[in-house]
């Protein structure tokens, strides 16, 4: 009788903590975060389109500076552009997060185009980093290079097809930054973003702390800095950046990140492996947030 009433006692004391964790994620899940994600992705294209008209591949590093200093309101629409794309990645995880119980209707091949949509965003930001072609931009994409090339029998086609700085500068990844990773992206999740419907009247405090957001920051740009040996990448590249010092280019650069989108592949609640693929993901982020913040720091 006495284990009855305290057992029962116990499950009363933790309800209210279970409920308040199921409330905080039920709130977070009915935020428009797919509604924020593509208004942030119509306000990137349109910024990008005028971005541009003012950028040309053969002299990136002149482009951008002559955009900053002396295009008319050039400096607030490539901030523009670099905030919107940021905000547009980053409400997608948090679309992704939210909707993620929905997903286990998902056929395998809807799940595995959205799940590899992932990294294909991941690479419209970070050739855009390298468009730059700043001290950051241009580091950035040779050490890309370098661990493209380093992948075995492929690695030389594969980087002719992506970045091929050293030998066109930045004219392919202009076109792929441009036309080929968007529309990739843009074939992947057609299937799940045509159900979503943007009402810019709902949105509006959404569009104006976008837009106001790049007055008041202005996105990163930097000239070289003599006897600087250390230069931080994107901010989402700032762990791979760090694994690198570690490990060779083909483990830090392809297989550890590998690991996370073949768990990512089978995270849906009907496949054996999920608890296996969730633990992996949990060990993946932990690592990589710990290897972020130790290359912060340096």
């Amino acid at each position: 009788m006495l284990v009855a009433i305290l057992s029962r006692s116990e499950s009363e004391d933790n309800k209210p903590e279970a409920q308040t964790n199921t409330g905080a994620f039920a709130s977070f899940k009915v935020i428009r975060w797919g509604e924020y994600s593509l208004l942030a992705l119509y306000i990137s294209v349109l910024s990008g389109v005028i971005v541009a008209l003012q950028y040309d591949p053969s002299t990136p590093f002149y482009s951008v500076s002559t955009m900053d200093l002396l295009v008319p309101f050039g400096a607030y629409f490539r901030s523009l552009h670099f905030y919107s794309s940021q905000f547009f990645f980053l409400f997608s995880i948090c679309h992704l997060i939210g909707i993620f119980e929905e997903t286990e209707n998902f056929s395998r091949k809807q799940w595995a185009l959205l799940s590899l949509s992932i990294p294909v965003a991941l690479l419209v930001l970070f050739t855009g980093y390298v468009l730059r072609a700043d001290s950051t931009g241009f580091s950035a994409g040779m050490i890309a290079e370098a661990i493209i090339l380093d992948i075995p029998w492929i690695g030389q086609n594969l980087n002719d097809i992506l970045f091929s700085i050293s030998d066109n500068g930045m004219k392919r990844i202009y076109v792929n930054h441009i036309i080929a990773f968007g529309l990739l992206w843009g074939w992947m999740v057609w299937g799940h973003v045509k159900k979503y419907r943007i009402s810019f009247e709902r949105n509006v405090l959404i569009t104006i702390s976008i837009l106001l957001f790049s007055v008041f920051i202005m996105a990163p740009f930097e000239p070289d800095h003599l006897g600087v040996t250390h230069i931080a990448g994107p901010w989402f590249f700032l762990g791979l950046q760090e694994l690198l010092r570690y490990m060779p280019p083909l483990l830090a650069g392809i297989i550890f990140p590998l690991i996370l989108l073949i768990a990512l592949f089978f995270l849906q609640k009907k496949n054996d492996s999920y608890r296996l693929c969730l633990f992996v993901i949990a060990v993946w982020l932990l690592c990589y947030t710990v290897l972020t913040v130790i290359a912060l720091n340096r």
